[in-house]
């Protein structure tokens, strides 16, 4: 049987998924003493039920787990249209598996050993990213159009021909933080502090990868963007539609 840590109404509800019981249960503690109702799984069997049932607002997931590996399971996820926040944990920190991580959907990623401080400061600043702008929906900020996508800033909601696609936090809020900055280059490191968090200690090549995966979705050619461009030495811009440029004159 899996362990849930004591249940608060006024607690955070994450999901943890490690196959190490002895740090299940001392995370479980910690997190506990930090606002966080923490259901446990040494695998991702149960995962599916589990997201159902009590609804977590997070998950934090490991990589390595027997069976159905962390990256498996998330790809798995966010092609189904899941959306709730991930953040990997790995005992491997090279930056090829962080960037697979991104790849794959996830949020944030944290290598192994680490200190459960930060994993509680990650898991928050993930949380913030959505629940305030520019990851958090806009009831006030209409909507955009672009190459026959439309962006409802209101809804967090990204379709073409009535057909939505999922995104991850991570990947709206800088689709939305380009967006509002249309026409105007953006460095990597404002896009990282306006998208991530000033505490969370993220890299340059994250937002590298979220900008490779939105081409991928959005541009016809991903190779010769037309939305999502670069601009050398500096890092991106989102160039829109003439009709829809909203720093177009009238």
């Amino acid at each position: 049987m899996p362990d849930i840590a004591p249940f608060a109404m006024t607690m955070k509800k994450i999901l943890l998924i490690d196959d190490d019981a002895e740090l299940r249960q001392l995370l479980a503690t910690y997190l506990g003493r930090h606002g966080f109702d923490t259901l446990l799984l040494p695998d991702t069997r149960q995962l599916d039920a589990f997201l159902e049932r009590y609804q977590p607002q997070l998950l934090v997931l490991d990589l390595m787990l027997p069976g159905e590996d962390g990256l498996a399971a998330c790809r798995r996820l966010r092609a189904r249209g899941e959306m709730r926040p991930v953040i990997m944990l790995t005992a491997r920190a090279e930056l090829v598996d962080r960037v697979i991580g991104l790849e794959m959907g996830a949020d944030d990623y944290l290598g192994k050993p680490f200190d459960p401080r930060e994993l509680v400061a990650r898991i928050e600043a993930v949380l913030r990213r959505g629940s305030r702008s520019p990851a958090a929906p806009d009831p006030s900020g209409g909507v955009t159009r672009f190459g026959g996508w439309l962006l409802d800033h209101g809804a967090r909601q990204l379709s073409k021909n009535g057909q939505a696609v999922a995104l991850t936090s991570g990947e709206f809020a800088l689709l939305n933080t380009l967006i509002a900055n249309a026409r105007q280059p953006m460095k990597r490191e404002r896009l990282l502090e306006l998208t991530r968090g000033d505490s969370s200690e993220s890299f340059d090549r994250a937002i590298d990868v979220q900008v490779h995966r939105l081409r991928r979705l959005l541009e016809v050619d991903p190779a010769r963007p037309r939305y999502l461009q670069t601009v050398w030495g500096v890092g991106y811009v989102f160039v829109p539609d003439a009709a829809s440029d909203p720093t177009a004159a009238p």
